[in-house]
């Protein structure tokens, strides 16, 4: 079947990130969500938003650097299932944790600094999935690229309402931080520049391996 061969990794990625939200709604129904539920669904929604914000910013590195080209095709539901979730994450904590009580929402914006990082990161992520259609990048034209590059923010500001929102153990959220720093990373200027030069080294080196590994060819 030759559209599942070119379409399998958007397909996966279809797949696999509806796969948390199957699980939630499964573990809500069987009463598998801990004593706290809520709490629970706000950090298992948080933290799948957060791998798949990294994940979407893994596609133009693996294909710049390793050549795969499918990645690509992969970037745009990455993100927008990261805002999804995101989206989720918001919902549980503002309507479902704090009822809606506006003086409850206020002091929670106030005193805690990790929600005003949270909804810092999602107002930032919101215009991306709003214009992530070609519509819109017809209409916003050179525009389109330079808006889409606050997730460049977004990312670093995710980690950061993740550090402060985890009370003891920060290893994991540092984890996190790092890989999204190395992303960031590869997006600089010079780095982007040598990418190129790198995987076309990748692509001598392996052809040398193999005309070295290759039979020599008899004389007739």
């Amino acid at each position: 079947m030759p559209v599942l061969r070119k379409n399998w990794l958007r397909l996966a990625v279809h797949l696999g990130a509806l796969v948390p939200l199957v699980v939630l709604v499964r573990d809500y129904f069987l009463h598998h969500l801990t004593f706290n539920p809520i709490q629970e669904a706000t950090q298992r929604t948080g933290k799948t938003a957060l791998i798949l914000l990294i994940l979407s910013l893994v596609c133009s590195p693996a294909n710049r650097i390793f050549g795969f080209k499918q990645s690509v095709s992969a970037r745009r539901p990455l993100g927008l299932y990261a805002f999804f979730y995101a989206s989720i994450h918001v919902f549980i904590f503002f309507v479902l944790d704090y009822g809606l009580v506006y003086d409850d929402i206020i002091q929670a914006v106030t005193e805690k600094p990790y929600v005003i990082a949270g909804l810092s990161a999602f107002l930032l992520l919101a215009p991306l999935a709003l214009t992530s259609t070609r519509g819109w990048m017809r209409r916003l034209g050179k525009r389109w690229k330079k808006l889409h590059q606050l997730v460049y923010l977004a990312a670093p500001v995710v980690i950061l309402h993740f550090v402060w929102s985890v009370k003891a153990d920060i290893r994991q959220p540092l984890l996190y931080g790092v890989a999204v720093a190395l992303l960031l990373v590869l997006r600089l200027p010079r780095v982007r520049a040598a990418l190129p030069k790198l995987r076309s080294r990748r692509a001598l080196e392996r052809s040398e391996t193999v005309s070295r590994s290759a039979p020599p060819v008899a004389d007739s």
